[in-house]
């Protein structure tokens, strides 16, 4: 379980929340409200203050680096840092099944420069999920995606949730928030507020 207790910053908060093993939990909220920030704070990547907890051990009697490795982030924006996409994968023992499942099977053959923006995002999510976190954070995981590729990717949500993991997830999409989750919030100006319970 993940637990988040008066987790803040300048820009938002406190916000306190706990997720289950295999439970996805949605933000919405207009551009600007927190919602980003809050997901960077809980891997922290930004300065904040509260406690974060995951099965009841401390972030901060982890190495950040071996947090991040628990508690992945996929921001809205992927990063590449070689011309190559396997090089990206050299970590994960196993990323085909997961390639595949989002329709990108060929893809570690593939040059970065030749990606389309909805393939660097579905490429940027297996590459945070293929080591089995414990937590995945998602930012607006199919904004840049058709339907076809959205439906793809929410299946994989729900596989890892099947598996055990703990979701949140933020997305603009408040129909994709009602098909995935099974608690709703709203970030109103750097606080959450729940929102009509999901039917799952």
């Amino acid at each position: 379980m993940l637990q988040i207790e008066n987790l803040n910053s300048s820009l938002f908060g406190p916000v306190s929340l706990s997720v289950a093993a295999g439970e996805c939990v949605s933000i919405v909220g207009a551009s600007g409200s927190g919602k980003s920030l809050f997901l960077r704070a809980i891997a922290d990547l930004d300065p904040n203050e509260g406690w974060v907890r995951l099965n009841g051990k401390a972030r901060s009697e982890r190495p950040a680096d071996k947090w991040r490795k628990r508690v992945a982030l996929v921001p809205s924006e992927s990063g590449w840092w070689t011309d190559d996409v396997g090089d990206h994968f050299e970590f994960c023992e196993n990323p085909a099944p997961m390639l595949a499942a989002v329709g990108l099977q060929e893809a570690l053959g593939w040059h970065v420069s030749r990606l389309s923006s909805g393939e660097k995002h579905r490429l940027a999510i297996v590459r945070a999920i293929c080591a089995a976190p414990e937590v995945i954070l998602l930012d607006e995981p199919t904004a840049t995606l058709d339907q076809a590729a959205t439906m793809l990717v929410e299946d994989l949500i729900r596989a890892q949730c099947e598996r055990g993991a703990a979701v949140i997830l933020v997305t603009h999409d408040q129909a994709q928030s009602e098909r995935l989750a099974s608690r709703r919030y709203q970030m109103v100006k750097g606080t959450m507020v729940p929102v009509a319970e999901a039917v799952s």
